[in-house]
């Protein structure tokens, strides 16, 4: 029987499994956790071969795993012939106008011997509600169907140079490349370098520990190979150049009034009224939170900006690691907390989004937070605390579909 390995980071190639006669424009697919049901729907009707038949069954997991196989019996997929790490590149426009490009290496992570142990570092707690569900989904295909985001402090990780074997552009305009690496030398450089300091999860927490929980569930059961110890990873420098970090806001429902919640906010906050919440005064406060502080408040009477009272700051923050006290959902969370108790609180990235949702009536109230920063995540991760859950959106995300790993 295969037994556990738990020197991490330890970073592998592996086969992948690819399409190979599919538009891969109309098979791709983002990742699970931000497609809603309507554009599921959309994703479905672009082809029977879409990534997201596979990646959200709707409890239909062992449906996928037959529609997996089949499409592996017809040749809509087949395995590369060697293993290989699969250099991944995204490029793409930030709201600043400004052309980027993430670069990375995808490959399959040993996984430690529980989250948060070895040298694999979660930056963010979870949230429960998703983990049983991915567990079932990777039981019945036994195969990661999407890799989760790893970020490394170390120099220098090589990129791929050679020619990509896939290349698509998503529905928001970003460009997405896979180069297959099986060269010796750049094998055990990229092997080297990610093996060379901690890396810190900074995407796909849940499908993280479900791989754990899965692969503990192997060994219980003795019949646990190698690959159900790692988990395919995208691992990218963990470097300013490299990362676009966007905040996650809060949308509240269950609000009484909106004076009221003002009202219940002032006890920790000063409040400046910004008048109507336009697309051109939210976007004109994301500028400002990121530049001077504060929390945004969207409500049916408006756009406001808190800045904490310092004293309340202060005695909020205290019993807060050191790490975590300058982060904007760490603090907040602990100062509003009375003001919030009992109402609903949902997660969405897009700050025009979340004031349209607040405009129609599909919330009540929305928190506009500002963007942790790289050094943030880095010195959270290192100093062993977690960030508050929906805390960091990393942008754009990898597209589901380029490349498949299987476990058998």
């Amino acid at each position: 029987m295969w037994e556990q390995n738990t020197a991490v980071p330890e970073f592998l190639p592996f086969r992948g499994l690819r399409y190979r006669h599919d538009d891969l424009a109309a098979v791709t697919a983002p990742p699970y956790d931000v497609i809603d049901p309507e554009e599921r729907a959309v994703l479905i009707g672009r082809s029977p071969h879409n990534a997201v038949r596979l990646l959200l069954p709707e409890g239909d997991y062992d449906g996928a795993a037959r529609e997996l196989a089949a499409w592996q019996s017809d040749g809509t997929l087949t395995l590369d012939p060697e293993p290989a790490f699969y250099g991944y590149r995204m490029e793409f426009t930030d709201d600043r106008g400004q052309a980027r490009s993430t670069d990375g290496i995808i490959g399959a992570l040993t996984l430690p011997a529980r989250a948060g142990a070895g040298d694999v570092l979660p930056h963010e707690r979870t949230m429960p509600k998703a983990k049983s569900d991915r567990l079932a989904l990777l039981a019945a295909t036994r195969a990661n169907l999407d890799p989760i985001w790893g970020l490394t402090p170390a120099a220098d990780l090589p990129v791929a140079d050679g020619a990509p074997v896939a290349v698509t552009t998503d529905d928001l305009g970003v460009t997405h490349s896979l180069t297959p690496i099986t060269d010796p030398v750049g094998i055990a450089e990229i092997r080297r370098v990610v093996g060379s300091a901690p890396l810190v999860l900074a995407d796909g927490h849940h499908r993280f520990e479900t791989a754990i929980a899965y692969r503990d569930q192997r060994i219980a059961a003795g019949n646990a190979s190698e690959a159900d110890g790692r988990v395919m990873c995208l691992v990218v420098e963990l470097a300013e150049e490299q990362l676009w970090v966007q905040p996650i806001h809060r949308l509240l429902n269950g609000v009484s009034a909106p004076s009221a919640l003002r009202v219940a906010l002032g006890a920790g906050f000063s409040l400046e009224d910004l008048g109507p919440a336009t697309p051109e005064r939210v976007e004109a406060l994301e500028r400002r939170l990121q530049a001077e502080g504060g929390i945004g408040l969207v409500d049916s009477s408006g756009l406001a900006r808190l800045t904490p009272h310092p004293d309340a700051r202060e005695t909020a923050s205290r019993d807060l690691p050191e790490a975590l006290r300058d982060v904007p959902s760490a603090w907040f969370d602990e100062l509003a907390a009375p003001a919030l108790a009992g109402i609903d609180i949902t997660f969405r990235a897009d700050a025009a989004t979340v004031a349209a949702l607040v405009g129609k009536g599909a919330a009540d109230a929305a928190i506009l937070l500002a963007p942790v920063t790289v050094e943030q995540i880095r010195a959270a991760a290192l100093a062993g605390v977690r960030m508050p859950q929906k805390t960091t959106y990393f942008a754009p995300k990898p597209r589901s579909g380029l490349v498949y790993r299987p476990l058998d």
